[in-house]
């Protein structure tokens, strides 16, 4: 595992620490990096969900470009750890709000959150991006009108989808790494 660290931002060559006996999927410098170019100023005071936080390195990325303010989910004890951990040391505590619980039963919860953007890096090849996706599609308010839904998963792991309330408008490669991009579908 490499060194993990804010690249960019007010808390830009912090090094954070690593989830202890990691099965989080870590981002590498290189997507992280093609990610907040691809948003650039759009992170500027947005409120995000960062729905599987592992390290909790993409919520922190935004923090520390701007954004008002990021919660995080993990269902993993070691994991909430961490990200509270990453989050003193970044100086971005108040800013953050972190819960040990799981995604799928808080999106489901949810009645009037929205978010801006929401972030979905689950564990690979378990369909749990989908599932994200289709309870965010159920339950809409979760994200603002003009907010949207990012998927970090395997190029492996798509499936074209049609959605009641969303619609992909961006697919991004980058090695074994695909970003997808979905926004609220408006009605015509």
């Amino acid at each position: 595992m490499g060194m993990l660290r804010v690249i960019g931002g007010s808390a830009k060559g912090l090094r954070l620490k690593h989830v202890p006996g990691d099965t989080t999927r870590p981002i590498t410098d290189l997507v992280k990096e093609a990610l907040f170019n691809i948003l650039g100023g759009e992170i500027l005071d947005v409120r995000m969900l960062d729905l599987f936080g592992g390290t909790g390195a993409v919520g922190i990325e935004a923090l520390s470009r701007g954004a008002r303010e990021v919660t995080f989910l993990d269902t993993s004890r070691l994991a909430v750890k961490t990200i509270r951990e990453n989050l003193a040391s970044t100086r971005f505590s108040d800013r953050a709000s972190v819960f040990q619980a799981d995604a799928f039963n808080w999106l489901a919860s949810q009645t009037d959150p929205q978010f801006d953007l929401v972030y979905v890096a689950p564990p690979q090849y378990k369909g749990m991006w989908e599932k994200a996706v289709d309870l965010i599609d159920l339950n809409p308010r979760v994200i603002s009108d003009d907010g949207q839904i990012i998927v970090q998963i395997n190029p492996l792991e798509w499936v074209e989808k049609t959605y009641a309330n969303l619609r992909v408008f961006d697919l991004r490669k980058y090695g074994d790494t695909l970003l997808v991009f979905l926004e609220k579908s408006m009605p015509e």
